[in-house]
């Protein structure tokens, strides 16, 4: 179940990633046109929330089921001297959790905006410092913290 729910993280990695960027999107286009806050708009917000949180989840089972972060927790002062054991144990899961919490955050605040302009500018500096911590914490190809696929093969 743990490699079956791994790939799951794996791939819905890329819906979250493209609910950042198509929300991140609308809310230039509401910026910049001065266009007001749409279904459409409204509507990505809520899917990026929900599927960031569905996302999560799955990371915490894997997080307490995953091997790597089992060792680190038999050794923890040995563990931390392994780059990939640091990195899913400690910095993966923290970064991600406050990723998502920075985007709750931002929903709840731009849901409270009265003025289209602002939600558009409250969401998209949430979302904004949220890629930023994201792209940092997933493990890619070409990163120095830890290297997996694109997308993960069963």
């Amino acid at each position: 179940m743990y490699s079956y729910l791994l790939i799951f993280h794996s791939f819905t990695r890329w819906i979250v990633l493209f609910l950042l960027l198509f929300t991140l999107g609308r809310c230039i286009r509401g910026l910049v046109f001065k266009k007001n806050f749409e279904k459409w708009d409204n509507l990505g917000r809520i899917l990026l929330i929900a599927f960031s949180h569905f996302q999560l989840i799955i990371g915490f089972f894997l997080y307490f089921k995953s091997p790597i972060v089992q060792s680190f927790f038999h050794d923890p002062s040995g563990s931390l001297q392994v780059s990939d054991i640091r990195f899913f144990a400690i910095i993966h899961i923290s970064v991600m959790i406050l990723s998502v919490i920075f985007l709750t955050i931002g929903s709840a605040i731009s849901k409270r905006k009265k003025e289209d302009y602002e939600k558009f500018k409250s969401l998209f500096i949430w979302i904004l410092i949220s890629i930023i911590l994201i792209c940092i914490a997933i493990p890619w190809p070409f990163s120095p913290f830890a290297h997996r696929p694109y997308i993960r093969e069963f």
